[in-house]
């Protein structure tokens, strides 16, 4: 099996176009982005460890991660049921519900890391 190079790449461009197409239309995504500049801003003021810029980006990835995650389901979900139904409704719930549990933890690891340079 050959290795397609220009497939490869292509693959790569699709995926910045889904990241694209939510940015600046998704409002909690973009509350995330924000967080997520505050952090860093955060992290290069106070100069947290190379081990907690892991965590701390680690934390990002997956939050981001969830919140795309979670705006494919909706999307989803309002294609094949554009009309209102109640289990659309609890996908889309249980999606959001992902999100927040992972944006909780990262709030809690943001406080466990940055609490003790305050």
């Amino acid at each position: 099996m050959r290795y397609d190079f220009k497939k490869q790449l292509r693959s790569f461009g699709y995926a910045w176009q889904g990241i694209r197409s939510c940015v600046g239309k998704e409002q909690n995504l973009s509350f995330h982005l924000i967080a997520m500049t505050a952090v860093t801003l955060a992290g290069f003021v106070l100069g947290i460890t190379r081990t907690e810029w892991t965590v701390v980006i680690l934390c990002f990835g997956v939050v981001i991660a969830a919140e795309l995650f979670n705006t494919a389901i909706e999307r989803l979900v309002d294609l094949v049921s554009p009309e209102r139904h109640p289990i659309a409704g609890q996908v889309k719930d249980i999606a959001a519900g992902a999100v927040l549990v992972c944006a909780v933890a990262a709030a809690i690891i943001g406080l466990i890391i940055f609490i003790p340079y305050l």
